[in-house]
């Protein structure tokens, strides 16, 4: 074993190697490091590397939910207690959704009757309702995805009647002057009288005017220029404030002769 010669005068931490072996002065003595390692053998093979895994193939994204809107209906108001047809446009439908009509002002629900599925941006919706109101609509896809109306678009209102009945309102006076007749109606709103034909109201023909709010019939020549006995056929036509309206048939028969004539209400 070769022979250990400590320095002399050695400083703390100071150290003395000898072979493998190290020794450091701990401020009093020369302390035997322990072995750092041992003999390094020969390196192994080198195993060989595994080929890469296949990549899997990514899935196609999922479709992305959307909820319906509303953006019109056609008609906007139906007649009370009477089955009608709504025709609902709008965006996003699907086959076969759920409607239903909101009665804001009591908070009941109403569900259509029927509904069929168009396509993506239309769908029909029968309701048959007997509360006169204005209505929110909802319309719900399969998907549970929705649209509640933010405003009432559809009206339930009785449709306008007439009191005066169909049909002839009297033989009158050619040339007379003044009030023929007064129609007379009603509805749940104000009503409003108008000619559809053009024949009342012409000064061709009959040459009348008819007041749209009052139903009168007036004239100052019943007939205008004719002279020869003729019966005047008009239609004359109730809107109600909802658009509702009602159609009636009148005639007006004028005589001519030495007597004159005699005017019917």
């Amino acid at each position: 074993m070769p022979t250990i010669n400590f320095p002399s005068g050695p400083s703390t931490n100071d150290t003395y190697n000898l072979g493998l072996r190290t020794w450091k002065w701990n401020g009093e003595a020369w302390a035997l490091q322990p072995l750092t390692g041992g003999f390094t053998g020969s390196q192994g093979a080198i195993g060989y590397s595994g080929s890469i895994g296949a990549i899997g193939y990514t899935g196609s994204a999922g479709s992305v939910a959307t909820s319906p809107t509303i953006s019109s209906i056609s008609p906007s108001t139906i007649e009370t207690s009477t089955s009608t047809a709504v025709t609902i446009t709008g965006t996003n439908f699907a086959s076969i959704p759920q409607v239903e009509a909101l009665n804001p002002s009591t908070g009941i629900w109403y569900t259509a009757a029927s509904v069929t599925f168009n396509n993506s941006t239309s769908i029909v919706a029968t309701f048959n309702l007997s509360v006169n109101a204005s209505y929110k609509l909802r319309v719900e896809n399969p998907d549970g995805n929705a649209v509640l109306s933010s405003t009432a678009l559809m009206s339930v209102s009785a449709a306008p009647t007439f009191s005066t009945s169909a049909g002839s309102l009297g033989s009158i006076a050619g040339n007379f002057s003044g009030t023929v007749a007064t129609l007379a109606g009603s509805s749940d709103s104000a009503i409003t009288f108008s000619e559809t034909t053009s024949v009342l109201t012409n000064g061709s023909q009959a040459n009348c005017s008819l007041n749209s709010t009052t139903g009168a019939i007036t004239t100052t020549d019943l007939g205008g220029s004719s002279t020869t006995a003729t019966t005047y056929n008009f239609t004359v036509r109730i809107t109600d404030a909802e658009s509702q309206t009602v159609d009636r048939s009148f005639s007006i028969t004028t005589s001519y002769g030495a007597t004159g004539g005699a005017q019917f209400n």
